[in-house]
């Protein structure tokens, strides 16, 4: 199955390469408008030809995004597909409520929106509205968690990262910088992409992996806390996975209070934690590409819509794993600035 998600990079890269990456405002409802064109002096003026009005589409993306820096860049990744193709996009954030999702789900269902992107943290809550809509004859386009539930669905495809993929890339590092016993530590219960990340772990780090829940992102003074007890309880741990970028730093700080030299791995980006990496404090993070998660949804929305295509050939569409290192840190800095990466 690996091989033949890999096989798909090539295309992928040719689609986001075709998308570019635009700057967009919060408003995604512009239409799309038809254009005249002069005919040369002393020709037959041609017949004219309406551009696809694409303006009466709605789409709906509904995740459990909350208001921090990783779900910002796919919300603007989705604005710019949106301001690019000229439909109307409707952001639903559930902030980790998976019953949030669900109302916005049927709500969408019952509006008859155009299609729904939606990310899938908890299956056994999401899957079943999902279906819902499908049956509605509502497409639907899975995003971020749900590559191994989007079939279930019916969806057209899942845009993100293989979850257990992204956690063996991160086992074969911890290998690599010598770690004998690594703390993967997540901030989410419930949420199967964030246990995948540790179980991905543990089937490649060659060391002991110990999986353990620290502490919600929203308090991240208890988070540190937690994570400073579990280190100082246990001195043969000499790395630390987090799970997201928030907790990643956190056990950073809980690290370098008890004056411990660990390996520390993250995932996803923020400027603190480029930062951390630029600085050597960090040793990589896992780079999923939000971005083209928000992007990539709406735009095979939109082709599906108007040209009855397809993409994946049945199978996920990968936007990683990528490692963000030391030797690559400055480059991705400058472009998290401008709120792509």
């Amino acid at each position: 199955m690996s091989k033949r998600m890999l096989a798909l990079l090539p295309a992928i890269a040719l689609v986001a390469a075709a998308c570019g990456s635009s700057d967009s405002s919060d408003s995604a409802d512009t239409v799309a408008e038809s254009t005249d064109t002069a005919a040369p002096a002393g020709t037959d003026a041609p017949e004219e030809v309406d551009q696809t009005q694409s303006g009466d589409l709605t789409f709906a993306m509904i995740t459990h995004s909350d208001d921090g820096p990783f779900w910002s860049v796919v919300k603007k990744g989705a604005d710019a597909a949106a301001e690019d193709l000229g439909v109307t996009l409707v952001w639903k954030p559930g902030v980790n409520d998976a019953q949030v999702m669900v109302q916005d789900i049927e709500s969408a269902v019952a509006e008859g929106v155009d299609g729904i992107a939606a990310s899938l943290p908890d299956p056994d809550a999401l899957v079943s509205p999902l279906q819902a809509a499908v049956t509605a004859g509502i497409p639907v386009i899975t995003l971020n968690s749900g590559a191994n539930d989007y079939g279930d669905i019916g969806a057209l495809t899942h845009v993100g990262q293989s979850e257990d993929v992204a956690g063996n890339g991160a086992g074969l590092r911890f290998n690599e910088a010598g770690a004998t016993k690594v703390l993967c530590a997540y901030q989410e219960q419930g949420n199967v992409g964030l246990e995948e990340r540790c179980n991905g772990l543990a089937e490649t780090f060659e060391g002991d992996t110990e999986i353990e829940f620290m502490g919600l992102d929203a308090d991240t003074t208890e988070q540190q806390n937690t994570i400073n007890a579990y280190l100082a309880a246990d001195p043969d741990i000499d790395g630390v996975l987090g799970v997201g970028p928030v907790i990643t730093m956190s056990a950073l700080r809980a690290a370098q209070d008890l004056g411990r030299e660990l390996t520390i791995g993250g995932f996803d980006l923020t400027p603190e934690l480029l930062s951390a990496i630029e600085a050597g404090d960090v040793a990589f993070t896992v780079d999923q590409q939000q971005y083209l998660q928000g992007y990539m949804p709406v735009l095979l929305l939109y082709l599906n819509a108007t040209n009855a295509n397809t993409l994946g050939g049945g199978l996920p569409i990968l936007t990683g794993p990528g490692f963000v290192t030391p030797e690559n840190a400055s480059d991705v800095i400058a472009l998290s600035a401008q709120g792509t990466r």
